[in-house]
């Protein structure tokens, strides 16, 4: 198939082109730092770029994380993708396959499956994200074959988790470390994904039905556990053991995903995080 991957320079696009690629796909990258660079905030500009590409599939892997800004990333999951998909749309593509995130969910106990609504919070800056997802998975609906994957927080290269990264610089003290997040070692739950798990995970779902999956690991886990390997790993200080729950986080279950045939290749953060390479 011929697919045009947006956000081809991203961690995860940067993984996810030579594995279509292996898989006898060609692949039409676009990226702002593409050879040639797609701004997707510009409606007509993609527009041009989807027209010209004429793909089978749309794969949207587009973020804003670079500065760590949450308002810019909430951006491109507005605007950006919404003109990726009138883009898709405009040029007759059935199937788009996108990104989105595991940790949007309405407070509970025990991971959440996708079954469980989005957050209906009403706090800032939560709101704020969820909206964002929201926004994302309602316009990506738009396209007849809409396949969305909620992926966990993720790691490995290009991420924030990478050795040398911002959240090894948090914790060994840095205050100008930037990025979205935490790294308190209290009880609230998380689900991590490799980026490499990511990637493989796209193109699977190249043939998945339409619907929602989570793409996660297979351990949830507080930060009182995660933290303190994680630190291990990247050779920093581990940060005290505290108390307390963040109500909302409270991980994912990967089921949905595993039942069409996908498993993690680091099923667990516990060995993943000190072998990060892909």
């Amino acid at each position: 198939m011929r697919i045009l991957v947006a956000g081809a320079t991203g961690a995860v696009g940067r993984a996810l082109v030579p594995r279509l690629e292996a898989a006898g796909h060609e692949v039409v990258p676009v990226a702002r730092r593409a050879a040639r660079p797609v701004d997707v905030l510009d409606a007509a500009a993609v527009r041009r770029a989807v027209a010209r590409a004429a793909p089978d599939v749309v794969v949207h892997q587009l973020t804003g994380l670079a500065g760590a800004d949450g308002a810019a990333n909430n951006r491109i999951r507005t605007e950006g993708t919404r003109n990726l998909v009138d883009a898709a749309l405009a040029a007759g593509v059935r199937r788009i396959v996108a990104q989105s995130i595991a940790w949007a969910y309405a407070p509970g106990e025990g991971p959440a499956d996708e079954s469980v609504p989005l957050d209906p919070a009403e706090e800032q800056p939560r709101a704020r994200v969820v909206a964002g997802v929201r926004a994302l998975e309602s316009a990506v609906a738009e396209v007849p074959e809409a396949v969305v994957l909620r992926y966990g927080v993720l790691y490995g290269p290009g991420t924030w988790y990478a050795p040398g990264g911002a959240v090894a610089a948090a914790l060994a003290g840095d205050r100008e470390a930037r990025f979205l997040g935490g790294t308190a070692a209290d009880g609230s739950v998380t689900s991590f994904l490799h980026v490499a798990d990511a990637a493989g995970a796209a193109v699977q779902a190249l043939a998945w039905p339409p619907g929602t999956y989570n793409v996660v690991d297979d351990e949830p886990a507080a930060g009182h556990d995660w933290v303190p390997v994680l630190a291990g790993a990247l050779g920093v200080p581990a940060p005290e053991r505290s108390g307390g729950r963040v109500p909302w986080a409270r991980g994912a279950r990967n089921g949905r995903a595993r039942g069409l045939g996908w498993s993690p290749e680091r099923p667990s953060w516990r060995t993943g995080f000190a072998d990060q390479g892909l």
